[in-house]
């Protein structure tokens, strides 16, 4: 990648992530750079942006309980 097109990437994902900070979205630059190389390997933005609400539905629950087997 030549230098001047590694400036318009940096300077792309800084303001994603200015954004994703602006909107609470909890992504980090990381996330947002794969995220970012999946849309631009043809992956549906859509499906991408409901797996990550549903990754971090997952996130915010509290594990199961477990619960006592019943004495017969």
């Amino acid at each position: 990648m030549d230098p001047e097109a590694a400036k318009t990437a940096r300077e792309s994902l800084e303001l994603a992530f200015q954004m994703s900070n602006v909107l609470d979205t909890g992504l980090d630059r990381h996330m947002l750079s794969v995220l970012i190389a999946l849309c631009d390997l043809g992956l549906n933005p859509e499906a991408l942006a409901a797996v990550v609400k549903e990754l971090g539905r997952e996130d915010s629950c509290p594990p199961p309980t477990p619960t006592a087997p019943s004495a017969p």
